[in-house]
């Protein structure tokens, strides 16, 4: 199991006990089917959603694992509203329209399950008024959407080996007269540069990154091997190939890996860094992995850059090549609705490229 699930599945295990009985029956109910992140997902957003109801006096339970099912019962389509309305409002972590579908969205599955599904011992539904099926959730953002949010904010074509040739030779002049940033910048180079040629040359996300392991690099066949977002299965990882510019990059940092980072024999992550205090190199996190690319991005003029928009310009990109399922299949996109984005994103440059004159 990869450390992303090792963790969230910890995190799942600890807050399931705070929950109605009824929510712990939901999700061991879809524990077959979903991934443990996607599970602590479901649980914090009903956590949310008691808190609230307790805080309004919507319940007269003590706490949020006392609350019983006949309050979900009483509530009413203006209830529901007002817990958008709270949502979108609160001072702290107020919520974006896709944050709040979701959070509906988790909230309707949970009813569903209840009115739907689950049984008492007289074979009744466990709820018997479901309020949330008269909820609409709206879809907050299509591709093409998507693609307008994203226009002129990802590489274009050459601007990507121009952005891996600045990482290798444009930045240390940049920044010469800053002792500290070169030394960390000599320090991690083969490493920074080899990460960010695989995502510009794969689409890897992040957390693909994060949890790759030495024995997941095939450099003869010139692919790894990731556990994808979305697919449960624990004991399976889906070979993914990055292209030909990615191999030296890879070849290099596996090169001086043990000898820069001088990690431990049990360390078995690809990506290493050398937190201060210590002497031995362990996995790189996700947020140092973000940050790294930001950091290169501002200077190269682009601050907008982040992971995943290198992700996305890699899929732009690959998609120009070759068609929607190749690219679907290439991301790991469940559904090739989200990579219909880079067909909205590349109607310009299409449409540039059939009046171009011929060479």
């Amino acid at each position: 199991m990869n450390i992303i699930k090792i963790k969230d599945r910890s995190e799942l295990e600890k807050k399931l006990p705070s929950m109605p009985w009824y929510v712990e029956k939901f999700i061991n109910y879809k524990l077959p089917d979903l991934s443990p992140s996607s599970l602590l997902e479901y649980v914090r957003d009903y956590d949310t959603f008691f808190s609230w109801l307790l805080a309004e006096g919507l319940s007269s339970a003590a706490s949020v694992k006392d609350v019983p099912l006949i309050d979900l019962e009483r509530l009413h389509m203006d209830s529901i509203d007002n817990f958008k309305m709270f949502l979108a409002t609160r001072k702290e972590n107020s919520n974006g329209k896709t944050t709040i579908a979701r959070k509906l969205s988790s909230l309707r599955s949970l009813f569903h399950y209840l009115s739907q599904i689950a049984e008492d011992e007289n074979f009744y539904p466990l709820l018997k008024r479901n309020v949330m099926a008269k909820v609409e959730i709206k879809r907050t953002h299509k591709p093409k959407d998507t693609a307008a949010k994203l226009e002129g904010k990802l590489l274009q074509e050459s601007e990507i080996a121009e952005f891996i040739n600045y990482v290798q030779t444009g930045y240390p002049v940049d920044v010469a007269k800053n002792k500290q940033a070169l030394y960390s910048y000599e320090l991690n180079k083969v490493r920074d540069v080899c990460i960010i040629s695989l995502i510009l040359n794969s689409g890897l996300r992040v957390s693909e990154v994060f949890n790759l392991n030495v024995d997941d690099i095939d450099l003869k066949k010139k692919l790894t091997y990731v556990y994808r977002k979305g697919k449960n299965d624990d004991t399976f990882k889906t070979p993914v190939y990055f292209r030909q510019e990615a191999v030296d990059c890879l070849s290099a940092y596996l090169e001086q890996r043990q000898l820069r980072y001088k990690a431990p024999k049990r360390e078995k992550a690809l990506f290493l860094a050398i937190a201060n205090g210590k002497k031995e190199g362990e996995r790189m996190t996700k947020r140092a992995i973000q940050e790294m690319v930001i950091k290169y991005a501002k200077r190269f003029g682009k601050p907008y850059l982040s992971v995943h928009k290198l992700r996305h310009s890699f899929a732009t990109d690959y998609y120009l090549r070759n068609d929607l399922y190749k690219t679907q299949e290439q991301l790991g996109h469940a559904s090739p609705e989200t990579t219909q984005i880079y067909a909205h994103l590349t109607d310009k440059t299409m449409a540039e490229a059939i009046d171009k004159p011929s060479e």
